[in-house]
């Protein structure tokens, strides 16, 4: 008996990004760009976008489904419009269809501080306390504030 070919039940066949998922985040963290608003009030978050994507691979109707405000939404519908699908298609024919996505806004991390030091060597017109014999040691000094003037 010759085995049966399973049939591949997918009815509608999703639009897909050129290049898949990867290619899809490099795009968005390429395009977005961080509004100033959201910068200068110190905003993070994700929001939720839904679109449809027209049978000629174009991008239309973009809605924010849940936003965070501070120019971080009109933002996410601008680079989800720049978007260029490969169409879906329904038993050959090519069909328009709604997705869903998540954009991520985090804040660019902070530079890490910068430590600088500079080692003064003073002249010490005293004489060291007397050590007992054998016991060598050594030992430092930090001064914080402001370096006295001569």
């Amino acid at each position: 008996m010759a085995e049966k070919k399973k049939k591949d039940k997918k009815f509608v066949a999703a639009p897909e990004y050129p290049g898949g998922n990867a290619a899809f985040k490099k795009f968005i963290s390429e395009e977005l760009r961080y509004p100033e608003e959201a910068l200068k009030n110190q905003v993070e978050g994700v929001v939720h976008v839904s679109y449809t994507v027209a049978n000629d691979g174009t991008v239309e109707e973009v809605v924010v489904n849940k936003g965070i405000g501070y120019g971080c939404d009109e933002e996410a519908v601008r680079v989800i419009s720049l978007l260029k699908y490969e169409p879906a298609h329904n038993r050959g024919f090519k069909v328009r269809s709604t997705l869903r996505t998540r954009i991520f806004f985090r804040l660019p991390a902070a530079p890490s501080p910068v430590i600088t030091y500079s080692v003064v060597k003073e002249k010490d017109n005293k004489k060291p306390a007397g050590k007992p014999a054998g016991n060598s040691g050594y030992g430092y000094t930090i001064t914080i504030g402001k370096p006295e003037e001569d």
